[in-house]
């Protein structure tokens, strides 16, 4: 029987632009997502000095099963600056999968008005789609729940709540719990990649 769980996305209520700021977006016909996002908590990010993130209005089929209450999602491909590729490369000891970073934007126009309900990522272990949904804490991304068919609940929970400030380390914070071995490392290690990312792309200055 396949398991699924959540582990990380932003709540209803919570936009990705409180998790995270970034440049200002050039005129587009998702002038409105975009501004939700350039309007961040804060402005003094570690990482967005350089072009704002392009834009476009679909998004995968594991995105739109993490909100179906959503009614449109504009995804966000945003270049990763070479200085923070080599930083979470050296943290990590794993290599960036790519240095266009896709983040996935949820809304919602009950109502009648838009309102952005989740933000989430997607991760490629062993061919499996690992959904990762954010929340926000002080300014900067944290995992509220993952997503991934066939991988064992109690291993997924514990990703939950956990940010940049954690080790993210297999054997020490996180345990394989019914995971196999090989699988709960390369999950591990790609998540820690992704919350490194999503911290130098889009979260606030450290302030410790």
């Amino acid at each position: 029987m396949k398991q699924i769980l959540i582990l990380s996305a932003i709540a209803a209520g919570l936009t990705f632009a409180s998790a995270c700021s970034s440049a200002p977006e050039t005129a587009t016909t998702n002038r409105a997502a975009a501004n939700t996002t350039a309007n961040a908590a804060t402005t003094d990010t570690a990482t967005t000095a350089n072009t704002a993130p392009k834009t476009d209005n679909d998004a995968p089929a594991a995105i739109k099963a993490v909100f179906p209450d959503a009614q449109s999602f504009t995804t966000q491909h945003k270049d990763i600056p070479a200085d923070k590729i080599a930083s979470i490369e050296k943290d990590t000891s794993s290599k960036v999968p790519d240095k266009d970073h896709h983040s996935y934007l949820a809304f919602s126009t009950a109502g009648g008005a838009r309102k952005q309900i989740g933000a989430a990522t997607i991760v490629k272990v062993d061919g499996k789609d690992v959904v990762i949904v954010y929340d926000n804490k002080d300014g900067s991304p944290v995992i509220k729940e993952i997503r991934a068919e066939g991988v064992p609940a109690p291993f997924l929970a514990q990703f939950a709540s956990k940010g940049h400030d954690n080790d993210l380390l297999l054997g020490a914070d996180i345990k394989a719990s019914g995971a196999n071995e090989a699988q709960a490392k390369a999950i591990t290690e790609a998540v820690r990649v992704d919350v490194l990312t999503m911290q130098a792309l889009y979260g606030a200055a450290h302030k410790h």
